[in-house]
């Protein structure tokens, strides 16, 4: 390969303009291509991992364009990576609680944000349904009665040898329907939550009653109202959402790239609340539009102060063992980091000049990047100078 490109090709994968410092830099690799190319033949390439690409470049080349190199070093610490969050309340900690039959809503006796407990009365309804249920059950309970009345007579006429066998289980079959038709009756009056002291009565004096009182299955907070005093309700339809407000999901919006430095049970903080949890489940797949995955943490609902809805940042924990790669984290100068076809790159030192190697970027700040990759404490990186080499990196990217 020659020596260093015109530096223009390299600047469309730049977010901003090189500095003036960077343009010496560039002027400084472009006067030395020409010497170099007189004075070097071509060089070939070694045999190179598969994603490293090499960049041929001499001592004199080196110099002229002012690159500089460092030894890399090992991330001793843990990085936190901050991302944008909203809580939510569990879905299994959700309840419906809907009218158990059609009629007229009398009143709704909790608002929304108010705290309820299993039990307590949250609606009053005026049903017709429940009254032709209540007629329904009186009439399966006078058929029981009778069909149980013949069945006693049939019995004692056949022990006296009066009446057929056939006849007599013919009476059984009528008695038996009759007591499931009255068992079928009564689980719909419970069904559509008439109360114990209201069947009682039912069932001993024959009084119906035509109101119902909906009372709350869960200890927890009215998270939505769906319904109000004097509509018209049909059975089954909707009238409160409850919701158990602790633990509290946060739904962690992940960039697609950064998902190799995330895994469940890796450590979540919200600094703004003092909050902590922990990874319980990753998206497995990816948004279109934000090209993001979706990560679950379980947190503490911290005495009321973490809420459903709230929009937070939330940072995760990322530590060298994070996964089970044989690469370690390093911490390089955030000038030796490259983006180019979506992928981040070092140039490492080698004996024909250097190599581009992909890396991963797990953490980054204002002078410092912490990375992971295959590299070894004795390699050398670019510090100085990267620019020059990223234009020779798109050149010889193009000829593969």
């Amino acid at each position: 390969m020659t020596a260093v490109r015109l530096v223009f090709l390299a600047l469309p994968f730049w977010i901003a303009a090189p500095s003036l410092s960077q343009a010496q830099e560039l002027a400084a690799a472009v006067v030395t291509s020409a010497t170099a190319a007189a004075t070097s033949g071509p060089v070939i390439a070694p045999s190179l991992p598969r994603g490293e690409i090499s960049i041929p470049m001499d001592d004199q080349g080196i110099r002229a364009a002012g690159i500089s190199t460092i030894h890399v070093e090992l991330d001793q610490g843990r990085s936190d990576l901050g991302f944008p969050g909203t809580v939510t309340i569990p879905q299994h900690q959700l309840r419906i609680v809907a009218a158990p039959a059609g009629g007229l809503i009398e009143a709704m006796m909790v608002a929304p944000d108010e705290p309820v407990s299993i039990g307590q009365p949250v609606a009053q309804v005026r049903s017709p349904e429940l009254v032709e249920a209540q007629k329904n059950y009186l009439g399966a309970l006078s058929e029981e009665a009778l069909t149980a009345d013949k069945l006693r007579r049939a019995q004692m006429l056949f022990e006296g040898k009066a009446l057929p066998e056939r006849e007599l289980r013919v009476a059984e079959s009528e008695a038996s329907s009759a007591k499931s038709r009255l068992d079928e009756r009564m689980q719909i009056l419970f069904l559509m939550g008439i109360g114990k002291d209201d069947f009682e009565t039912l069932r001993t004096t024959r009084t119906i009653v035509s109101g119902l009182v909906v009372k709350s299955p869960v200890n927890g907070t009215v998270v939505s109202r769906h319904a109000n005093a004097g509509e018209q309700v049909k059975s089954a339809a909707p009238l409160y959402t409850f919701g158990e407000l602790d633990p509290l999901w946060v739904n962690i919006q992940i960039p697609a790239h950064r998902l190799a430095t995330i895994e469940v049970g890796a450590p979540v903080t919200l600094p703004a609340y003092n909050v902590e949890g922990r990874i319980i489940r990753i998206g497995r797949t990816v948004d279109q539009s934000t090209q993001s995955v979706i990560a679950v943490a379980e947190v503490s609902a911290k005495d009321g102060s973490l809420r459903p809805g709230l929009a937070l940042t939330a940072h995760v924990r990322i530590g060298n063992g994070a996964t089970a790669s044989s690469a370690k984290n390093w911490s390089v100068p955030i000038s030796s980091v490259v983006r180019h076809r979506d992928q981040s790159w070092v140039f490492t030192r080698s004996n024909d000049g250097f190599r581009a190697k992909p890396v991963l970027v797990i953490a980054e700040s204002a002078h410092s990047v912490a990375i992971r990759a295959d590299l070894h404490p004795t390699d050398e990186i670019a510090s100085r100078g990267v620019l020059a080499l990223l234009s020779e990196l798109v050149d010889a990217d193009k000829e593969d």
